[in-house]
């Protein structure tokens, strides 16, 4: 039987067939995820949870991801967040400021294709009913221009998320790829009330109406990796 690379999680080794992987998708959740994510709402919801969690909760994953990033990258995993999930326990101080030192954040571990695919379609099992609603984006037209302003000089996006490799802050992830990582839904729905999602999050919120939510989603949606807005 062929076997994959030993993958360590929290301090584990575990050494998975590629057969059984590629056999069951909530296997692979159960065994290789839920031990840095949370599978499941928490019961504690508080800040302690934020402060220690590895990765981000995956209980509303099919309300968040889209099918054929999670099967991309989960084959070839890349960072998100280059502090990790809470970027305060990597910044280190230089004579120029504070930055935030990624050595320290672990890497994910990859999947075969096969593997990769049944993780996906476990994941978008997990969802949460009215979590976000459905239809809520309504896909309009946005200037890149007056989007990339309204991102960064008017709403202030850019202090914690980058919307262009290297352009922005670093304390929240990127979203240069969110127009294939996210569902438009869920960007236009945490945008609105982070807090619903994450009680204690400190994204705030910051009562923008339905046409600065659909402008920003849009924007967002709209973004490319390696394409200036």
């Amino acid at each position: 039987m062929k076997w994959l690379k030993v993958f360590c999680i929290a301090g584990f080794a575990t050494a998975v067939s590629a057969s059984t992987l590629a056999a069951d998708g909530g296997q692979i959740l159960s065994s290789q995820c839920a031990s840095c994510h949370a599978l499941s709402k928490p019961e504690n919801v508080g800040v302690d949870h934020i402060w220690e969690r590895k990765g981000p909760d995956l209980y509303y994953a099919g309300n968040k991801f889209q099918r054929d990033w999670l099967v991309e990258w989960l084959q070839s995993p890349k960072a998100i967040r280059t502090g990790g999930e809470f970027y305060r326990k990597h910044v280190k101080s230089t004579p120029d400021g504070d930055v935030i030192d990624s050595t320290g954040v672990a890497a994910h571990p990859a999947l075969d294709k096969a593997s990769a695919e049944a993780t996906a379609d476990a994941l978008l099992k997990l969802t949460v009913p009215g979590l976000v609603e459905t239809g809520v984006f309504k896909n309009a037209a946005v200037s890149p221009t007056m989007g990339a302003m309204f991102f960064g000089k008017l709403r202030g996006c850019s202090s914690c998320h980058q919307d262009a490799p290297g352009k922005g802050g670093s304390s929240g992830p990127e979203l240069y790829t969110a127009n294939k990582r996210l569902q438009a839904d869920y960007v236009y729905g945490y945008t609105q009330d982070p807090q619903k999602f994450d009680p204690r999050v400190w994204m705030p919120k910051t009562e923008m109406k339905d046409p600065d939510l659909q402008r920003l989603t849009g924007y967002i949606m709209q973004l490319k990796v390696g394409v200036a807005p």
